[in-house]
């Protein structure tokens, strides 16, 4: 068990995050005293171990003024996102030079947060191509994109595939949030660590939920479509893992999330998914089945949101645990409409193993038209949801409705409005969007 402690301590040490940005090319624009860190072959003292800690209890980092996030050093320091500003933000040792170099980028944090504030500190990019690969490795577990890439795959691909999707979805973001306001671990220390991205750095760390979607998205799709469509499993298998493995490393090298973190985020989900997929047809077809199904679905869900919130303070991770309830439930109960109308889209067992088309000109102009008409729908429901929920909320709870961001941070609008909103988009996508497609003739 001691060895255990220790190999974990070493893997959550923030300054192994910081070696491996430095590695690939990301330079932070700390102050001098920021930059008086512990030499990296320095190992911790053994009553501060690298890690192991709660948000808000100073690591290793913090023995001197000024270093860390919680150093009462840093009082005489500006600090945004967790970080020191300075009047110079390049920096020690002539960053500034360094950055009108012709193949060195000064860059803000990405994805600010509207909700929280966080702006986050220049940093010096030297290497673009690494850059713009883990920007787009985190993006794959975003909830953006799989509010995009499960829409797509429902109306172009295989409806059934996409709805079982969103279930293991919905379940991996709900245990791993849950988890995360459980063991309450602290973002990685900055400094040492840059912070590249600070969406998500006022939520705890413990697991990487980007790490658990990340895993069991793409390796659920290769074990739903295995054998139903023709490929080989060598390919099916190292885009499963390619893709995994670029989330993962991406949410290191944007500063978010340790070593062990990740690892423990990965091993996570594929325990969640050994659980899932066994049970997925049996999930599914409860869903479109049975007469008790909505109830079953709305109370399940509702109660799994409230369970959630009410685990820690208010944290954007509620935000996106509701979000994907939400869409669980809506596209759920899309489902059991569509079963119940006889407006499934689920092609016969007869036809499978499936094939894929020959890809012609005609099938490619129908498959944007179907992504974008149907994208279209499904921001205009969510842009005029929120326009009625937010203020009708507010109202019913008597808060000043002219905030919309001070009135979100109240989790009695926080929660309704995402799940209301959300479980529209999800019913949306699923039933209304294939019947306009109907219509249109592009079914």
């Amino acid at each position: 068990m001691d060895a255990f402690v220790r190999v974990c301590n070493y893997l959550q040490d923030p300054r192994h995050v910081a070696r491996f940005q430095n590695v690939c090319g990301v330079k932070g624009t700390f102050p001098d005293k920021a930059a008086r860190r512990p030499e990296p072959e320095q190992e911790p003292e053994p009553e501060r171990p690298a890690g192991l800690r709660r948000r808000g209890q100073p690591g290793p980092q913090s023995s001197e003024p000024g270093m860390g996030n919680g150093a009462a050093g840093d009082a005489a320091a500006p600090r945004v996102n967790g970080m020191q500003s300075s009047d110079d933000p390049a920096g020690p040792g002539g960053c500034g030079a360094e950055a009108e170099a012709a193949d060195i980028t000064r860059a803000k944090p990405l994805r600010r947060n509207s909700l929280t504030g966080d702006v986050g500190q220049e940093f010096l990019i030297h290497n673009k191509f690494l850059f713009y690969l883990f920007t787009f490795g985190t993006e794959l577990g975003n909830e953006m994109f799989f509010i995009v890439f499960f829409p797509f795959v429902f109306w172009n691909i295989d409806p059934l595939v996409s709805r079982r999707l969103i279930v293991v979805w919905a379940w991996n973001l709900f245990v791993g949030q849950s988890t995360k306001d459980m063991v309450r671990w602290s973002r990685p220390a900055s400094p040492p660590v840059v912070k590249v991205e600070v969406f998500y750095n006022s939520e705890y760390s413990m697991p990487s939920t980007h790490a658990m979607t990340g895993t069991a998205i793409p390796f659920c799709l290769f074990m739903l479509t295995y054998g139903r469509w023709q490929y080989s499993f060598l390919f099916g298998f190292s885009v499963a893992l390619s893709w995994s493995v670029l989330v993962c490393v991406s949410r290191v090298y944007m500063g978010m999330h340790s070593i062990l973190e990740v690892i423990t985020g990965f091993l996570y989900s594929l325990l969640i998914l050994a659980f899932f997929h066994p049970i997925l047809d049996k999930i599914d077809t409860f869903y479109m089945t049975e007469a008790s199904a909505p109830l079953a679905i709305v109370v399940s869900h509702v109660s799994l949101g409230l369970v959630a919130f009410s685990l820690d303070s208010w944290s954007t991770s509620r935000g996106d645990t509701a979000q994907a309830l939400g869409t669980g439930a809506g596209a759920a109960l899309a489902s059991h409409v569509n079963y119940q109308l006889g407006l499934l889209a689920d092609p016969p067992l007869s036809s499978l193993p499936l094939a894929l088309p020959a890809i012609t000109a005609g099938l490619l102009l129908r498959s944007l038209l179907r992504f974008f008409i149907g994208v279209a729908v499904l921001l205009l429901t969510r842009m005029a949801m929120k326009s009625v929920t937010i203020p009708f909320l507010c109202g019913l709870f008597g808060l000043p409705s002219d905030d919309v961001r001070r009135a979100r941070q109240h989790m009695r609008v926080e929660l309704p409005y995402r799940y209301i909103v959300y479980s529209v988009v999800g019913f949306s996508c699923v039933c209304f969007v294939p019947l306009l497609f109907k219509v249109f003739g592009l079914d």
